[in-house]
């Protein structure tokens, strides 16, 4: 039986949405809803991983274990594994680690059983998700990141071979491709804790400072990285995924209740 723990990095530091680690999601902070929703779903323990001490003192209000981190951590990867480090200084506690983003207010925390499940079963490194792009003109946008995987049509999950802002991978011959769906990159990721101390232990990679994606790291470094496609990714379809700007929260009340 694996021993999992969910770690939610969560810091206040955000340019668009100012404190939005405590805004008030109809009388709930938002650091309150996720951690609610990942404990409702996810076997283990659950810890928040703070960049303020602020965060702490919110989440002991909740009854929520937090760990305060170094605010000047560059990415949420490195947040969870400086959390994990304290609480788990010998790396012997826990087995699989999930790293449950701090605004995903609206992400069905679900996701992450299927995530789990695949790497006890494949023992890869880390697991993570798609979704098919339905809007052609998402895949030539750079903010929407692309998996190369090879699946057959039949098949919903593979190792991922590349992630890349570009439109990719190329199709040569239209007629003689029966699977030309192109995996939009969903940014839920599980970990074995040991591939994780790995990842924040290596230096930034080459193809990881020119796309400007963390994961290429793992990659280069011959780490397993294997993607499942989901059909759904949101607890209330009609709500934003999660929160970063203004218009998100205003839309957010309308349905987080």
């Amino acid at each position: 039986m694996s021993k999992i723990i969910t770690m939610i990095p969560v810091r206040m530091a955000s340019t668009r949405l100012p404190n939005k680690p405590l805004l008030d999601i109809n009388g709930k902070t938002l650091i309150q809803r996720v951690y609610e929703h990942v404990k409702a779903a996810v076997p283990g323990d659950i810890v928040i991983a703070a960049g303020d001490q602020i965060i702490v003192d919110e989440a002991k209000k909740f009854g929520a274990q937090a760990v305060l981190t170094d605010s000047s951590l560059p990415s949420g990867t490195d947040r969870i594994a400086a959390a994990l480090k304290k609480i788990d200084p010998n790396g012997t506690q826990y087995d699989i680690v999930v790293n449950f983003q701090g605004d995903g207010i609206n992400v069905d925390p679900k996701v992450n059983l299927g995530l789990i499940e695949m790497i006890q079963r494949t023992d890869c490194d880390i697991a993570t998700c798609g979704m098919v792009f339905k809007n052609e003109k998402d895949i030539a946008d750079p903010s929407m990141v692309k998996i190369c995987m090879g699946l057959r049509n039949d098949e919903t999950e593979g190792r991922c071979l590349y992630f890349t802002r570009a439109a990719a991978p190329y199709i040569r011959n239209p007629e003689k491709c029966p699977n030309k769906d192109f995996y939009h990159h969903i940014g839920i990721y599980v970990f074995k804790a040991s591939s994780l101390k790995k990842m924040v232990s290596l230096p930034v990679g080459v193809l990881e400072e020119r796309e400007s994606l963390e994961q290429l790291r793992a990659l280069e470094n011959g780490m397993v990285i294997r993607a499942k496609i989901i059909d759904n990714l949101k607890l209330v379809q009609e709500a934003p995924a999660d929160i970063n700007t203004p218009e998100e929260y205003q839309e957010a009340l309308k349905w987080i209740k």
